[in-house]
């Protein structure tokens, strides 16, 4: 008999981040309304404390989530002598929200490509920015936008590479 191995979706959805953040909010309501002063403080300083824990810890419990690993592929292409254009050829947008346990791993991965492609990298944070998300018409991260391309959730390096190529051979 086969298993039958289901990963979710590599990204997260502002939806929950935004429930996540909300907890927190109404937590800290909850216990001042109810004078609970000190678990009020202690909720204050704990929560985000376990959000930040769990973002550094995301990579090697990701797999037991069922979201499956977060290993990169290497973009071998990336360092191909002569692969290196000006740095005004091309942008790469990078938009991110506080809590996103991929968000990092994206950013690391964009930033290391960076060094051998030389480009410009622009990271949003959409945590607070509805305007945006509803212009862009975003509603989970991260996203990695290089001009009107786009790819949503955790990339690799070799995806993130092939759309600053496929780019910059459009700008030509």
């Amino acid at each position: 008999m086969r298993a039958l191995i289901l990963a979710m979706k590599q990204q997260c959805y502002l939806a929950a981040i935004y429930l996540n953040w909300l907890l927190l909010a109404g937590g800290v309501g909850y216990l001042l309304f109810t004078h609970r002063f000190a678990f009020a403080i202690a909720w204050v300083i704990a929560l985000p404390l376990v959000m930040w824990g769990y973002v550094r810890a995301f990579p090697s419990i990701s797999p037991a989530m069922g979201y499956g690993g977060v290993e990169d592929k290497p973009a071998h292409h990336a360092d191909v002598p002569g692969s290196k254009r000006q740095s005004t050829a091309v942008t790469v947008r990078v938009y991110t929200a506080l809590g996103c346990p991929f968000c990092p791993i994206v950013e690391k991965r964009v930033h290391g490509l960076r060094e051998t492609m030389n480009f410009k990298v622009e990271t949003i944070d959409v945590t607070l920015r509805p305007d945006l998300l509803a212009s862009k018409g975003i509603r989970a991260v991260p996203v990695i936008e290089v001009g009107d391309s786009r790819i949503e959730g955790n990339a690799t390096s070799e995806q993130i590479a092939d759309l600053i190529l496929s780019e910059r051979a459009f700008v030509g």
